[in-house]
Parts: structure tokens; sequence; C-alpha cells
């Protein structure tokens, strides 16, 4: 490509990040946003295996990437529209508009501010392409007025979330306030604590940010194939809600990896809601569906006789839960993978048939519920500076719902040895383990794994997420 050809596309891709800027400032001016918008549509179309992979790559900063993957894409595809020859290039942002504004509208959570938005880029991509700018200096403009706009725009969209959050905590305590009691290990630096901070949750869905729900509006509503179609305040599920100690786990979290947290959980038994709508006889899945639309279900007669104690949670340590973890609330069965759980920022409960198609099933996952696959998690390995071979082995195992019964280590593929383990807070709930050991100085590694009280002892056979769940032992490498 000659100089001037790449200055063209570079001029071009200048104009794509002013247009996108442009369109994001409008569009979160009144609520919404452009690449949020298209992140979700990315994440309902694109295959698969690039999610997964995308995943590995990105870990816990997944949802950044995605939008900043938006900014790139769109900046990158405005270089292609400046490519093409003249005739074809205005049907080519006409496209493209029509392609925001239509993001802007799908599905049920539509947003006509991101729609107006869309039509605002689409106005400037027409006007900035009309003719490239010229040279470094005009294309470094461009650039800088939309990395401007887009910083202006992510600036009120965080303003609106941090108004929603303290509105979402003003609905008041979600709980008994009761001391979360101790397991006997006390502080252990680098040891998980028994209880998850909120803000220390993993976060996993398919949504770039949370959606802003109205507390003092919002109704969950059961319905279907109900005798007694329900509609209920946040204020009536508290009055019906206790508390529950459990882990969640994200089938996504291999071996050592932080998608997992144990939190003091404040909901509704499944089993009170279920016996007031009474299910009519055809009804065998329960769909929880979230206000965008979003629905996991679950099968209906283990959730209705309690074989599978669920939930529906609305509080977090003591807490409203947390916007990004499905405020006003969510479903979950401890012992159930999260992404088979139930679904967050719920709308509605379904009594439905099997003619129920839940979202992951559209895109390749099992219609099978996945069940927690017993771990251990090494969080500290460590010889405390002492200089001598004594070295500090300790972290958290679960085995949900029926609870850990023992975690062993073993070290350079040697015999498998047993720990000390910490006060049980609840079955469902994680476990904290530690042992000491004395190693020979060099380089050693270190396996743990856990037994549950079921029987079944953790497999160490390395497997990717997709489909069942991952499998493999936690390894660390410590050094004496």
């Amino acid at each position: 490509m000659s100089v001037n050809g790449k200055g063209r596309v570079l001029g071009a891709a200048a104009v794509g990040l002013g247009a996108l800027g442009a369109g994001e400032l409008i569009a979160a001016a009144r609520g919404g946003s452009l690449i949020d918008g298209a992140g979700r549509l990315l994440a309902d179309t694109v295959p698969v295996p690039v999610v997964e992979a995308a995943v590995a790559s990105a870990g816990e900063h997944d949802k950044e990437m995605a939008r900043l993957g938006v900014v790139l894409g769109s900046a990158a595809a405005t270089a292609g529209i400046a490519a093409l020859p003249e005739r074809l290039r205005q049907p080519a942002i006409a496209a493209f508009g029509a392609g925001a504004v239509a993001t802007a509208l799908r599905g049920t959570n539509r947003s006509v501010a991101s729609a107006l938005g869309g039509l605002a880029a689409a106005g400037v991509l027409r006007a900035g392409l009309r003719r490239t700018p010229p040279g470094l200096g005009a294309s470094l403009l461009w650039a800088a007025a939309g990395t401007g706009l887009l910083a202006a725009a992510e600036t009120l969209v965080r303003r609106d979330d941090r108004l929603h959050r303290e509105r979402s905590r003003r609905v008041g305590p979600m709980g008994s306030g009761v001391p979360t009691p101790e397991d006997g290990f006390g502080t252990e630096p680098g040891l998980a604590p028994l209880i998850t901070p909120a803000g220390k949750f993993y976060v996993a869905d398919v949504n770039s940010r949370p959606p802003r729900i109205d507390p003092d509006h919002w109704r969950l509503s059961i319905r279907g194939q109900v005798a007694h179609p329900l509609r209920l305040s946040l204020r009536d599920l508290a009055e019906q809600a206790v508390e529950f100690d459990a882990v969640m786990v994200c089938v996504h979290n291999t071996a050592g990896s932080g998608r997992a947290g144990n939190a003091r959980w404040f909901g509704v038994p499944l089993t009170s809601l279920l016996e007031h709508a009474m299910p009519e006889q055809g009804a065998t899945r329960l769909v929880t569906r979230a206000v965008d639309g979003y629905t996991i279900s679950l099968p209906l007669e283990p959730l209705r006789t309690g074989e599978w104690p669920g939930y529906l949670v609305i509080g977090m340590n003591g807490e409203p839960l947390p916007p990004e973890h499905g405020f006003p609330a969510r479903v979950f069965v401890p012992g159930i993978y999260g992404q088979y759980s139930g679904a967050k920022w719920l709308a509605e409960l379904e009594l439905s048939d099997d003619s129920h198609v839940d979202y992951w099933w559209k895109r390749g996952w099992p219609s099978e519920t996945l069940w927690v696959r017993p771990q251990a998690r090494i969080d500290v390995a460590s010889t405390g500076g002492s200089g001598s071979g004594k070295c500090t082995i300790a972290g958290v195992a679960w085995a949900p719902p029926q609870g850990v019964a023992a975690v062993e280590i073993r070290i350079d593929e040697t015999d498998w040895l047993p720990v000390e383990l910490g006060a049980e807070l609840a079955p469902a709930a994680w476990r904290r383990w530690r042992t000491v050991v004395d190693l020979p100085p060099g380089a050693h590694t270190v396996q743990a794994r856990v037994t549950g009280r079921s029987g079944e002892v953790q497999d160490g056979a390395v497997r990717p997420p997709f489909p069942q769940g991952p499998g493999g032992f936690h390894a660390v490498t410590v050094t004496v």
C-alpha cells in the first residue's frame, strides 16, 4: 500500500472513531449505549468457539475487551467503507446506520437513546467520509475528538451506573446482620476469606453493563401454567426471605481461576413461591426470565419438592444485590453452575412445558443441568521468607451441595497427603484448608484435590469448560 493509501485508511479509521464517539455521547446522554448494544449483539451471535476463546484469553476483563473490540471494529469498518467505490460508499454508510438502529431496537431491552445515537453516528460518518481527512494532523484531530467524545460518554454512563447503585443500596438491609461465623483459621495472608466481599465476587454474564431497574416500580411476576399468578414487590419477598451460605461457581472456572465466590445470600425458597402459585399438571420447567428476555430454565419437580433447594435471591452479604449481581432479584440453586442456576435481573418466573428453549441451548450448550464439579484451589504456597524448608499451603475447596469431606495435596507427583479443614460454614459453601510441609531445597510442584461427601473425588483429567464444565487439578510451583 502506498503512503497516500495508508493515510486514507488512517484518516477513515479516525473518522470512524469520531462518528462512534458522537453517537455514543448522544446515546449516553439519554441513558443508552451504542457500544454496549453492539457488545451484546456479538455475545448473542458470535460462534461459541470464538466466545470460549475470548473468555479464556480475556479472563475477568472480558467485558472491557468486548467494548474495546467494538471501538476498534468500528474504526476498521469505517476504513473498509472508505475503500469502497463512491457508488457503494453511501449505501454502505446507510447500512451502517440502519444496523446501528436495528441493534439498539432489538429484543425486549430496546433503547430509543441508542437508536438516536446510531443515527447521529451515521450522519457524522457520512459527513466525515465526503472528504477523507488530509494528512496526519487532520486524522489525529479526528481521532482525538472521537476519543474525547467516548471518554465523555463513558463518564455519563458511569455516573448513571453510580446513581443506580446508590439507589439500589437505599432499599435497605437484606439479611439479619448476624456476624459471619469463624472457621478457626483466622486471617491467613493470601487465603481467600470465608465470605467473599461483593466487590471481589466474580461477574459473568452476556451484558456489558447491568440494566438499571427502578426498585419502586419493579414487580416479580409468577405466571404461565399456574393456578394463582402472582406479582410480588421487593418488600413482599423480603418478608419471606431466609439467609443461606453457598458458593457460586462459573462454568468457566478452570483450575485455580477466580470465577468462584462464597456468599451469605438472602432469598425466598422456591418451594414456598411454587406452593403459593400452584403449578398446573402440564408444567415441567421453571423459566427464569430477565428484563432483557434472557432465560435460564430448570426442571420443575426437584425444585417443587425441595430435592434441589433453590432460592429467589434478593440480598448478598447483608445488603441488596449489587446491580452487577442481579439487582433486584435473581434465582440461585446451590450446586449448579451459574450459567445454569438462574437468571439475574429477573422480570418473571414462568411455569412452562418442555417446549421452552433456553438462551444457551440455542448457542450449543447442552440442555441438561450442569452440576458443579468438586474442586480445590491453592491460594497460598509460601515459605514465609524464613529460609527453612517449612512451607504453608492453603486454599479453598467446594463440593456443593453435599459439602467437602476431605482435601489432600501432593508434592511432585508423590502420595496424596491429608490437610487440615476449617470449620464448615454450610455444606453448599466453600471450605478453607491449610497445612505445613517440610520441603528440600529446589523447585516443587504442589497439587490439590477434594473429595465430596457424596464420595466423588475431584477428577484430574484436564478438560475445557465447554461443554460439560472444566476439569483438572490446580498446581502451583514453590521454590525453597
